[in-house]
């Protein structure tokens, strides 16, 4: 995908601060999308162990479905806040600039992880997964505009940097499997606070203080300069001086703005915010979004307790799945470009003259984009509700695939659906408001353990807790 790049006249820098960015979001970013390996642990670790209850005195068997809700609450406020953040973390970007954001994102990320190494109180996991969950959400927006150093192929960039961030979640894989091999939780979260060393390192040496201008000026340099200049003079002059006029040699490259969307730089043609928000594209797009995210988030709550169901309570078969889950995750980044090829299929062929504008075929090449997405939520749910534990395989396949497609999806058709300069409001404000509706995940999540634990008597609730 990037073997077009090579050779194309980048920077050194530019390089460094790409895949330094990759491995960033890939190895931080999204930890907390990990938590079905992690819940392993944790309950290994016992913590909310005083909620489970003997059923048995006999057999020394537990109903741990209270243990369960609480853990799954747990993920259930991490993701909120994950989504509903996103506008003011949006607003923070914009306002503070690069350098003051990720000083903030590291802080939270250390915050969280310190929390989990140095203590072993249950209720701590509330705050901890929320400030690494915040924290992570906030290095990914900051990496994002890495897109802006390669306008060429900015799309691909970003969607190879949300990708990374989804893959992120075997980086839990890695600390259950060390667990079981010897290495404390502890030791695991304490080694992954010092690499915030390497965040600082990166923020000051291979990042903007402010922010990569959409349109590179020529020379454009950044961070740290060994030899004459200012580090952000050219970015600066850029904020100052607004975007650039007709006559300058920028706005000749125009074909280089993800999607066409150039007439976003013309003031007078441009949506305001308001309406966009009231429009159906926005409105349905809520829906599209809310619904399937909602989905997986009930997916991920659920799966350790649907896993250990399916397993007979078997914590090897259990251990097995779970590791299996979380090796497929590091496939988003992989799935991710797919949508953005189906998306930008179009992109060699010349418009009919006068029978569309490239919004307008953007906007067609986009439904098809929609559809599949909706299809593979549909046939990930089927294959979620069949019991039986070996078709889970194919049902994580569907979920990693369908994950990447939904996101990636969500950032694409918002900046061609929409004005640009409203795309980080947008994209903020549809996470948010999301996020409202996943907040549906934990009182499911307690239906599903009540009709759980009714199934083994009442037989004719078991055909209907397999929808769940």
């Amino acid at each position: 995908m990037f073997i077009p790049l090579f050779g194309s006249g980048y920077s050194l820098r530019y390089w460094l601060t790409l895949i330094t960015g990759l491995l960033e979001c890939l190895l931080f970013a999204g930890l907390v999308f990990g938590y079905a390996s992690l819940v392993f642990v944790l309950k290994e670790e016992e913590y909310f162990g005083w909620l489970c209850v003997d059923t048995n005195s006999t057999t020394d068997s537990k109903d741990c479905s209270g243990q369960d809700e609480q853990l799954s609450l747990v993920f259930t406020v991490a993701s909120f806040l994950n989504n509903f953040l996103t506008l003011l973390n949006g607003y923070i970007f914009d306002h503070c600039g690069t350098l003051l954001t990720r000083l903030l994102a590291i802080a939270l990320c250390s915050g969280g992880t310190l929390m989990v190494a140095l203590s072993k109180l249950s209720n701590l996991l509330y705050p901890a997964l929320s400030l690494l969950t915040v924290g992570g959400i906030l290095l990914l927006i900051t990496n994002m505009q890495v897109g802006n150093l390669f306008p060429a192929h900015r799309s691909t960039i970003i969607t190879f940097y949300n990708g990374a961030f989804d893959s992120s979640s075997a980086v839990l894989l890695v600390v259950k499997i060390l667990y079981e091999q010897g290495i404390s939780l502890r030791y695991s979260f304490i080694f992954l606070t010092t690499c915030s060393s390497i965040h600082l390192a990166r923020t000051f040496l291979l990042m903007p203080k402010t922010h990569i201008p959409y349109t590179l000026p020529e020379n454009y340099t950044y961070g740290i300069n060994c030899g004459k200049g200012n580090t952000d003079t050219v970015e600066e002059t850029e904020m100052k001086e607004g975007p650039p006029t007709q006559e300058s040699p920028e706005t000749e490259n125009t074909s280089l703005a993800p999607e066409g969307r150039t007439e976003a730089q013309n003031t007078e043609k441009v949506q305001s915010f308001s309406s966009c928000v009231k429009s159906r594209f926005f409105i349905f797009h809520l829906v599209w979004l809310s619904t399937m995210q909602l989905r997986h988030y009930l997916f991920i709550g659920t799966l350790h307790s649907m896993l250990n169901r399916l397993a007979d309570g078997d914590s090897n078969l259990v251990s097995q799945y779970t590791n299996a889950f979380a090796i497929t995750q590091l496939c988003a980044i992989l799935c991710a470009p797919w949508n953005g090829l189906i998306m930008d299929r179009h992109k060699k062929k010349p418009l009919a003259p006068g029978k569309s504008t490239e919004q307008e075929a953007d906007l067609r090449s986009s439904y098809l984009s929609l559809l599949l997405t909706v299809l593979q939520c549909l046939l990930f749910s089927v294959c979620t509700s069949i019991d039986c534990l070996p078709l889970q395989y194919f049902t994580f396949i569907l979920q990693v695939l369908n994950r990447s497609f939904l996101y990636g999806g969500n950032a694409a058709f918002i900046s061609i659906a929409f004005p640009a300069c409203h795309f980080g409001k947008l994209y903020g404000l549809v996470m948010a408001l999301s996020a409202g509706v996943s907040l549906l995940q934990y009182p499911l999540i307690s239906l599903y353990g009540i009709l759980s634990s009714l199934r083994a008597a009442v037989c004719p609730l078991s055909a209907v807790s397999k929808w769940l």
